[in-house]
């Protein structure tokens, strides 16, 4: 061997060295390259050169060209003939020019040189494996047309070309596994917010509901659940509040916090405040260790005061202080603590009339009733009793591994009851009859109330012992009336053979047909054991009359009812007493 041929491989094994550890040092494909090019200019007298790469449609792109900027690149500067290298990819074989100003392609590209000057082009495939990614081609000038030089040039370059493919591979590899996982963590994401929206929307979709009246609660819960608005629900006793309140925290930016309740009917004022503040050790007898109270507990997340009505008026006056400043103290302590909690209320009194009545804070009131969100009864909400029928049932069988269905006939006796319970007595009613059923099916003769053995139609008809229970009963009527009412509407069943039914009728007539002639002051507002209605503390008869119409909206009817007349009376009474009616 020569000693210019060695000398000529070393330098060859130099350049390759030199190239792979280029291609090695960057991910930024189009940089290495251009880095590559470069140095084939130093080691082999390249005037210029440029790394084409193949397209998936089978186009060819310019990736990177000697003396040139990736901007002038992508703006045409660079007009070497892409037919040249759109033959070498399809071929994928070498292309050597050894004179290009032979070949018109290479006209425009070589436009800025001598027009003595002899340029050869060598143009060889970027091949894989499995496909040609694409072309490395040089130019220099020719050098006399010695055969054996082109060939050396061809086979260096090709060596070249094939680092450069495994580079494209790895890349291309490397961008499709970015690909995939930029995707896969899409789809996750994707599939967590679907989840987390699922979570947030099952809290609705356990409520049972499709009424009209139910639909309305549901799209103000969605409205209002995102903000920190304070809520109220208003409702009677065993419409669901706890639950709708839960819907809340659940659709709100705090679904992740804690969702704290308390029932404040449970629990007495001393121990109230110890359970919502928290107290130090050694604050009262007992008190062996420091304890959080509801508060700090619920801190971030949501505090769900349930019968918010029946805290005493002391205790409501250290609620609201936390619920303006959003800071307290525990009981024995004197550090303030702040919190960041937003509060939901619920409640089945008449608020407005406490607050009337001085029994309940107005500022307070004020501040729990920012919005208010009133729950139906179920007596309200037409065609949801099925399906709650049939979701209790359910929830039975499942408890109890049995396997209970309900007839038609039976189903229709459930949908024509009151239920002044509400959908706490709904459900305590199917239990009722899916465990003493004697099949698997339960059919209208399984039905208490068919047997006159209906709990909750024997409490409701009690007659002057009667209290409204739980709150179910209406506040502005006097328990009398608000019994009698409860008969008349806790079943729909038309049984004119019912006795308490009947007796009512009966009464019903009797004081109207008494009260068509003349009457004293005492027969009108007395209920017959000379005990005065509507509460009065001694108040004028007259001023009786005129709350009561105020109280009602001046309905007579409606009046009539807070006072246990019938509106021929009031009518009578408002007469005698020369009171103008308000048109509202």
């Amino acid at each position: 061997m020569r000693g210019d041929d060695v000398g000529s491989t070393e330098l060859s094994l130099i350049s390759l060295y030199e190239i792979s550890k280029i291609l090695s040092s960057s991910l930024d494909i189009e940089k290495t390259f251009h880095d590559v090019l470069n140095l084939l200019s130093s080691y082999m007298q390249m005037r210029r050169g440029v790394v084409a790469l193949a397209e998936g449609n089978g186009d060819v792109r310019l990736a990177a060209a000697s003396h040139l900027s990736r901007d002038a690149l992508k703006r045409g500067a660079c007009r070497f003939p892409l037919q040249i290298l759109e033959r070498v990819v399809s071929t994928a074989m070498p292309v050597v020019m050894g004179n290009a100003r032979e070949d018109a392609n290479f006209a425009d590209y070589l436009a800025d040189h001598e027009e003595d000057d002899v340029v050869s082009v060598i143009a060889v495939p970027i091949k894989g494996a499995e496909r040609t990614y694409g072309v490395l081609s040089i130019e220099r000038e020719w050098d006399g047309g010695v055969q054996f030089k082109f060939e050396s040039d061809v086979r260096f370059l090709t060596m070249v070309a094939n680092l450069i493919a495994q580079t494209v591979r790895l890349h291309q590899s490397v961008a499709s596994d970015r690909e995939r996982l930029i995707q896969e963590r899409a789809r996750l994401q994707k599939a967590l917010e679907k989840e987390a929206d699922d979570r947030a929307l099952s809290a609705i979709t356990d409520i049972v509901g499709e009424s009209p009246a139910m639909q309305r609660v549901f799209d103000e819960v969605r409205q209002v659940a995102p903000l920190k608005s304070t809520v109220l629900l208003r409702g009677e006793s065993g419409t669901g509040k706890e639950l709708v309140a839960r819907a809340v925290h659940s659709l709100s930016n705090r679904k992740d916090k804690p969702f704290i309740k308390v029932n404040c009917a449970a629990l007495p004022e001393t121990l109230l405040e110890s359970e919502l503040f928290g107290h130090e050790r050694g604050a009262f007898t007992g008190a062996t260790q420091e304890r959080k109270g509801r508060f700090e507990m619920a801190s971030g997340g949501t505090l769900f005061l349930d019968e918010i009505g029946e805290i005493s008026p002391s205790f409501q006056a250290k609620l609201l202080r936390i619920l303006q400043e959003g800071e307290f103290e525990r009981v024995g302590g004197n550090k303030t603590i702040k919190v960041d909690v937003r509060l939901i209320s619920a409640t089945n009194k008449n608020l407005e009339e406490a607050v009337s009545k001085g029994d309940f804070r107005a500022d307070l009131y004020y501040r729990i009733n920012v919005v208010p969100v009133f729950l139906p009864p179920l007596r309200e909400r037409d065609g949801d009793i099925p399906r709650l029928v049939q979701y209790f049932l359910g929830k039975f069988n499942n408890e109890n591994g049995r396997d209970m269905h309900i007839s038609a006939d039976a189903l229709h006796i459930f949908c024509r009851c009151q239920f002044p319970g509400n959908v706490r007595e709904l459900e305590n009613c199917v239990n009722r009859v899916a465990t003493m059923a004697r099949g698997e099916t339960i059919s209208a003769v399984d039905m208490p109330c068919q047997r006159d053995q209906c709990l909750s139609a024997v409490l409701w008809r009690l007659d002057a012992q009667a209290k409204p229970v739980g709150g179910l009963g209406n506040a502005a009527l006097d328990p009398r009336t608000a019994a009698r009412e409860a008969v008349n509407r806790t079943h729909g069943h038309d049984h004119d053979e019912d006795v308490y039914a009947r007796r009512a009728r009966e009464r019903e007539l009797a004081e109207a047909h008494d009260h068509d002639h003349d009457f004293d002051d005492q027969d009108i507002f007395d209920g017959g054991d000379g005990e005065p209605l509507l509460g009065s503390g001694g108040l004028p008869q007259r001023d009786r009359l005129v709350t009561a119409m105020e109280r009602s909206g001046w309905v007579q009817a409606k009046a009539a009812r807070i006072l246990g007349l019938t509106p021929r009376q009031v009518g009578y009474a408002l007469k005698k007493y020369n009171i103008e009616i308000k048109r509202l």
